[in-house]
């Protein structure tokens, strides 16, 4: 068995294990059992004539082997969907971008990007993905997105250790704030001192306050109590409305807050400091995914010198 036997089907099922992390996760996308997302690998890599995942306590990675199919089954897959729809007789896709973004970009960057981008080049077409930034990260390597909008935090680190070394523009860096319900004691001035948040009850969005999402302020040194947990922007921002407690929140935040809320700066201790970046493969952009990003640019500093 040569790799030229290799099916549609496996490069299809070799593409979503490598996006979803899991062989778990890439079954439950595509309505597979595991064990057949295995025997699709198994088949693949016979073909292939070596490993191409690396199974971990955490799921998989690709090997250097699997990340040269991984490129080359992308490209055939995509081809082999443009055919399908030209002989469907169904639009050309060619302007159509695709973007995975991180969840507080939904608040106003995304909308107000895309909303600029009709305004000026109404004939691209874009379409949108929530992810985390691991989620995201192994979607560009898959090619099932084009740009991923992601947020950066210190030291800056590379976003993974793949090669090739993915392209990062820094859009903006942005300050963090604690949203506190209108009527506490600390919404009473203009800015919250980093020692007042002592022995405060948070909303975060594990129970740890660790990872995956802002909740605890980043720089409290002490265990924090966190009183409720919740993904959902708006659903932690309603909670703090009704006095639950206080979640750290991006300054973008300000203008979208609900009734009943404060979003303040805190002073003393370190500053706490986010980057908005745009990642994307080291490959040349097609022209409608290069306006999305100069209109994600524009939108980020606009946002950011706003009142």
């Amino acid at each position: 068995m040569t790799f030229t036997d290799a099916s549609l089907v496996a490069l299809r099922v070799f593409r979503e294990v490598a996006e979803r992390g899991t062989l778990t996760a890439a079954a439950t996308a595509l309505g597979y059992t595991q064990s057949g997302v295995s025997r699709q690998i198994a088949a693949l890599e016979r073909a292939a004539g070596t490993p191409l995942l690396e199974r971990r306590h955490d799921g998989v990675r690709l090997t250097p082997a699997g990340r040269i199919v991984l490129r080359r089954a992308t490209t055939v897959l995509d081809q082999i969907d443009a055919t399908a729809r030209e002989l469907a007789g169904l639009p050309d896709d060619h302007a159509t971008v695709r973007l995975g973004w991180f969840t507080s970009a939904g608040t106003t960057l995304v909308p107000h990007a895309l909303a600029a981008l009709r305004r000026t080049h109404p004939a691209i077409t874009v379409t949108t993905r929530e992810g985390s930034t691991p989620a995201l990260v192994r979607a560009l390597r898959a090619g099932t997105v084009d740009l991923a909008l992601l947020a950066s935090v210190p030291p800056y680190r590379p976003l993974d250790t793949e090669t090739p070394a993915l392209k990062v523009l820094t859009l903006t860096e942005r300050s963090l704030r604690v949203a506190v319900p209108a009527g506490h004691p600390l919404a009473r001035g203009e800015f919250i001192d980093v020692a007042d948040l002592h022995g405060r009850q948070w909303i975060a969005a594990s129970a740890t306050g660790e990872h995956g999402g802002l909740g605890v302020w980043p720089g409290l040194d002490e265990r924090p109590t966190i009183a409720h947990t919740a993904r959902d922007w708006l659903a932690k921002l309603h909670l703090v409305a009704a006095g639950g407690g206080l979640t750290t929140v991006p300054a973008a935040f300000t203008p979208v807050a609900p009734e009943g809320v404060r979003i303040l700066p805190v002073r003393g201790g370190p500053a706490e400091q986010r980057r908005i970046v745009l990642a994307r493969l080291p490959t040349p952009l097609s022209e409608p995914a290069a306006r999305l990003a100069d209109a994600l640019r524009a939108t980020a500093i606009e946002t950011d010198t706003s009142p």
